[in-house]
């Protein structure tokens, strides 16, 4: 888990968990891959709008940060699925939270 750095400008805990999920995808593609794996085209049909490039884009950024795993089957037709990792299935519990306040207070 990363430590909270003056350097890196948080001023709280919470920031953390903002930073990861900031930009209007991600916390989406964390809820569609909660329940398990999924190929990119049914991950990319879920989420609706998201475009080919800017899914490609923000699933390896969170590959890099450590959110999202790749597993690249090397068979034709190629199969790649997407995964959560422990690290982002630690959210589930903070998206959960977020999706009650919604409901109760969201409109």
């Amino acid at each position: 888990m990363p430590q909270i750095a003056p350097a890196q400008g948080w001023h709280c805990p919470a920031e953390i968990t903002l930073d990861m999920l900031s930009g209007k995808w991600r916390a989406m593609i964390v809820f569609w891959l909660m329940p398990g794996p999924l190929r990119f085209n049914e991950l990319q049909r879920r989420l609706g709008a998201i475009t080919h490039r800017t899914l490609s884009k923000t699933l390896k950024e969170m590959e890099a940060e450590g959110l999202v795993s790749r597993r690249d089957y090397a068979e034709i037709p190629p199969r790649v699925d997407y995964a959560l990792t422990a690290r982002a299935q630690a959210l589930k519990p903070v998206l959960e939270a977020l999706e009650r306040w919604a409901r109760e207070n969201g409109g």
